[in-house]
Formats: C-alpha cells, sequence, structure tokens
C-alpha cells in the first residue's frame, strides 16, 4: 500500500508544519490555497505557523473548485521564481491537486503539457515535497495518489494516477474545518461515503482496504449529519477529519467505480462541485451495482451504517444499504435529481460517452457500456 511517509491528527496538530520543515531541513515554503480560505481568515491559521517560526512564504491562490491546466502550468511558474523548496497546501481536492499537479511538473518538466498526465502516468521523479493540510472532510486527497485536472478545451476531466504526487506530510486538524458551510460539509462527506462504499465493492479490494472502508462508513454515518448541523461540533469534526483519511487510503490503493466516472464529467460541462455530482449519483449506481459480485457485500455496508442487519437475507441487506444511504443523504439536503443541480437532458448522451471512456470505469464491480450509463443518467434525471 502507498500512504504517506509522515501524518498527523487531531485539533491543532497543524503547528507540526514547522517541525516537519526543521527536521527535513526546509528552508521556504510555497503555500498553495483558495482565496475563500484567504478571504474567511482560514489561511491565516497557517500563516501563523509560518511567521512563528521565521519560515518564509509565498502564497499562490490560482486555484478554481475543478482546477485546470492553466492553474497547474501558472503555478509551476511562480513556484519556480519564488525560490521555494518544498509546497504547503491548505484547501478541499481543488487546493490540494492544484499543488499535486505543480509539484509533479516542476520535477518532471517534460510533462510540462499537463495533458500527458492523464492515467496512470509514468513520471520519473518524485513530485516537490508537499505538506496537506485539508479543510474539507471528503477528498481525502492528502492521502491518495490520485488528483484530478481538467481539460478546458476537450471538457473534460483528466484522472491522473501517479504513486510520485502522494504528499509526503499529510496534517488533518479539524480545527480547519470548522468554518466550512452546511452545504459543503454535507457534500464532502458524502463524497467520502462514495469513496468508502465503491472501493469496498471494486474488484480490487481485499481484506485490508475492506478493513478501512468499513471504519470509514461506520464513522460517517454516524457523524456526518452532526458535523452538518453544527460545524462546530469537536467529536463529529475529528470523526469526520478521520473517517475521509481513512477511505482515501483505501480507494487510493484499490480504485473507484462508476460513480466517480459519471460524477467527473459533470464537473467538466457544468462545474458541478464534485462531492455533490457524487453525493446525488451514489444511489443510483449502487442500486446498479447490485448486481453483481459485489452485491452480497451490501449487508456489511448496511451494518456499517447503523442499520441491524440480523437474520437478513442478501437482497434485504442491499435494499436496507440503498435506503441508509439515501436516507443519510436526504437528512443533510442533498439534491435527488439532475435536473435540480442544472444538468440538461439534451446533454446525456455526451456525458456517457465521457463516463465510459473516465479511468475509474474500469474499477466498477459490473462491467457497463455507455448505453447503460446513460439509462443511469436518465434513472438520475
Amino acid at each position: 500500500m502507498i500512504l504517506n511517509e509522515t501524518s498527523y491528527f487531531g485539533a491543532g496538530c497543524r503547528e507540526s508544519i514547522a517541525t516537519e520543515a526543521k527536521r527535513r531541513g526546509f528552508k521556504k515554503a510555497f503555500f498553495v490555497t483558495d482565496k475563500d480560505l484567504i478571504r474567511f481568515h482560514v489561511a491565516d491559521k497557517v500563516i501563523e505557523v509560518f511567521n512563528a517560526n521565521n519560515i518564509p512564504y509565498e502564497v499562490y491562490t490560482d486555484v478554481k473548485a475543478n482546477p485546470t491546466i492553466a492553474n497547474v502550468q501558472h503555478g509551476v511558474e511562480a513556484f519556480k521564481a519564488s525560490g521555494a523548496d518544498f509546497i504547503v497546501t491548505l484547501g478541499g481536492g481543488s487546493s490540494i491537486d492544484t499543488a499535486k499537479g505543480i509539484g509533479i511538473v516542476a520535477n518532471n518538466p517534460e510533462f510540462y503539457d499537463v495533458r500527458s498526465l492523464e492515467g496512470v502516468a509514468n513520471t520519473r521523479n518524485k513530485a516537490v515535497p508537499t505538506f496537506a493540510l485539508p479543510t474539507t472532510a471528503g477528498t481525502g486527497a492528502e492521502v491518495t495518489i490520485n488528483y484530478v485536472i481538467i481539460d478546458e478545451e476537450a471538457k473534460k476531466k483528466m484522472v491522473c494516477v501517479d504513486p510520485n504526487d502522494i504528499p509526503c506530510v499529510a496534517i488533518v486538524d479539524p480545527e480547519l474545518m470548522y468554518s466550512m458551510p452546511k452545504g459543503l460539509t454535507a457534500a464532502t462527506g458524502m463524497d467520502a461515503l462514495t469513496h468508502a462504499i465503491e472501493s469496498y465493492i471494486t474488484p480490487g479490494a481485499w481484506v485490508m482496504s475492506d478493513m478501512m472502508e468499513l471504519k470509514a462508513i461506520e464513522l460517517i454515518a454516524g457523524n456526518l449529519k452532526a458535523a452538518v448541523d453544527n460545524g462546530n461540533d469537536p467529536v463529529a469534526r475529528e470523526a469526520m477529519s478521520q473517517a475521509q483519511y481513512i477511505a482515501g487510503m483505501g480507494f487510493s490503493n484499490v480504485g473507484l467505480g462508476i460513480v466517480h466516472s459519471m460524477a467527473h464529467p459533470l464537473g467538466a460541462h457544468y462545474d458541478t462541485p464534485h462531492g455533490l455530482a457524487n453525493a446525488l449519483l451514489l444511489p443510483y449506481v449502487m442500486e446498479y451495482n447490485a448486481e453483481s459480485p459485489a452485491g452480497p457485500k451490501y449487508i456489511n455496508i448496511a451494518k456499517a451504517m447503523g442499520v441491524d442487519t440480523t437474520g437478513m437475507t442478501v437482497a434485504e441487506g442491499i435494499t436496507a444499504a440503498i435506503d441508509a444511504v439515501r436516507n443519510l443523504s436526504l437528512s443533510i439536503n442533498i439534491p435527488q435529481k439532475l435536473h435540480e443541480i442544472g444538468v440538461r437532458e439534451e446533454d446525456l448522451h455526451q456525458l456517457a460517452i465521457d463516463a465510459f471512456n473516465d479511468v475509474c470505469t474500469g474499477g466498477n464491480p459490473r462491467p457497463t457500456s455507455v448505453e447503460e450509463i446513460e439509462a443511469l443518467y436518465h434513472k438520475a434525471f
């Protein structure tokens, strides 16, 4: 399994930026974050650590909700000009993915085009050493070997898979998540649940990833609604910060399925937030994938979601798992239909083609086709 070299967890652990920078002999940080985190003073919590420990830094905020090739290329130029020798990134998947792209291209300049990184990239050098601090409990980007960049010309989300991009240090501080709005807490939490469920039923799953994903499902089912209802609930925030990391540990090593394949084109065509797209699509795809060799595992999903599964048949377990996921989604006000989030029916055929060609499709437990994916989009429409 590929994991971070070092990880820190718990309230206030952002202070470890200084410990790790000193231990590794780093001199100047290139700080990648987004403008909202600057505006709402979340970034100040990291800047305070830099200032208190006399760590010089340069801030880079050219980050979009769905980062683009241009964001990465601008970042590479800014990194080179900064004289920094390590990257610190604060944010959700957008900031961390942008930082991963910058770190990889800076040390592998032959991939400057970025398009050449799509799929499993054969980079030779590890990325610029990166410390990743998530502010959303969703993507698990701080522990994964994946990142996603938009090719705006082709209207395509490129999923890049590269063991060289994993941050060397993950710093999971729930205090950085307290100011997350309700809608973002809900969508990113369901993103983490999607990671856990998809990688639990993928054909690549094995005993260690199963152990991680079931624990992640249990933590999310028990804490997501509390985190949405009261963003300052320290117990719920800490549990969600751990759950999304644990889910990331698993899926980064065994893969995902067509919830992600279908969510990626929504981000590319409509700029739909990734967590929201996953949250909406998850129950529909679970119904579809129940007719696969993974069907019997659904009873374990239901149990991890808090359902009493005593005496249940496989069919009852499947129904219980899907109902539990849908009920959690409804309880935190996730939209249930694609038309509610601005998707156009006439686009569904092209979305299905893009989804079928997505790198995540190969990890689905049930073989699929463009036609079947299009039918799923229609069902969710």
